[in-house]
Parts: structure tokens; sequence; C-alpha cells
């Protein structure tokens, strides 16, 4: 949580098997900065499901949007 009350910090890279573990407070941050990106592991596959951004940018478009 210190992370996302600096001002000297833009974007946040987290892998998504760590944000599922504090997903709470990933869906939480709703500020512009730090944004945080949930990236792949080496040992997790990715899923877009799941990712917070994702689901937020899907939000904002329509299918007829995107044509």
């Amino acid at each position: 949580r210190s992370f996302l009350n600096r001002e000297d910090i833009g974007i946040i890279l987290i892998s998504q098997c760590l944000a599922e573990l504090i997903r709470h407070a990933v869906e939480a941050h709703s500020r512009p900065l730090p944004a945080i990106l949930e990236i792949p592991s080496k040992e997790h596959p990715y899923d877009p499901a799941k990712d917070s951004v994702l689901r937020r940018a899907r939000g904002l478009f329509t299918p007829d949007d995107l044509r």
C-alpha cells in the first residue's frame, strides 16, 4: 500500500499470480497514478479474464466502437 501513496512512482508492475493474492487492494485502487499493470510470470500462465486493467477497459467500449 505504501507504493500507492508515493508521488515518485507512476507505474507498478506486478505479476498476475501475486495480484490475485491482493486482488481486493488492486480492485480498490481507482486513481490514475500510479497505474497498476499485471504481467505474466514464468511459472503461471497469463489469464486476461483476471486482469483488472482489461476488465475496466472493456467497460469503456462497446463492440460497435471497435469496428
